[in-house]
């Protein structure tokens, strides 16, 4: 199976040496992406909504690029700095995924890179036209 990497120009990328995302086959994972504006600035600090939103966006646009649509997400998991606003990143989670309910998991992490991010997440995927029943 041809293997694809998806590039969304993070200066974290190469750094690291990850990818945005990575398609092998009908399987796109995407790293955990947290909430970084165009500008490379925090997106939305202080604003666990607006970072989950901005997050989200990202893993759409990754997913996008590798060829598949947000409905093929089947697995998320969304990292916290403070659990106890889950609720926050919970309603961002279901304006995009309330309708597709992928398997999701919500933790807490003690930390992130930045300390502004106050949430980081991960998608799994799968093309819907190569599973079998």
């Amino acid at each position: 199976m041809a293997r694809t990497s998806i590039s969304s120009g993070s200066r974290f990328e190469p750094l690291i040496g990850f990818s945005r995302a990575v398609r092998v086959g009908p399987f796109v994972a995407v790293s955990g992406t947290a909430p970084i504006a165009p500008d490379g600035s925090v997106a939305s600090p202080g604003d666990l909504y607006g970072q989950t939103v901005r997050c989200l966006e990202i893993i759409k646009a990754a997913i996008a690029q590798a060829g598949l649509p947000l409905a093929s997400v089947i697995r998320t998991r969304v990292m916290l700095t403070d659990i106890s606003r889950w609720e926050e990143a919970a309603r961002a989670h279901g304006e995009y995924f309330g309708d597709i309910r992928p398997a999701s998991t919500f933790v807490e992490v003690k930390g992130l890179i930045n300390p502004e991010w106050l949430v980081e997440i991960e998608a799994d995927c799968v093309e819907a036209s190569q599973v079998r029943s």
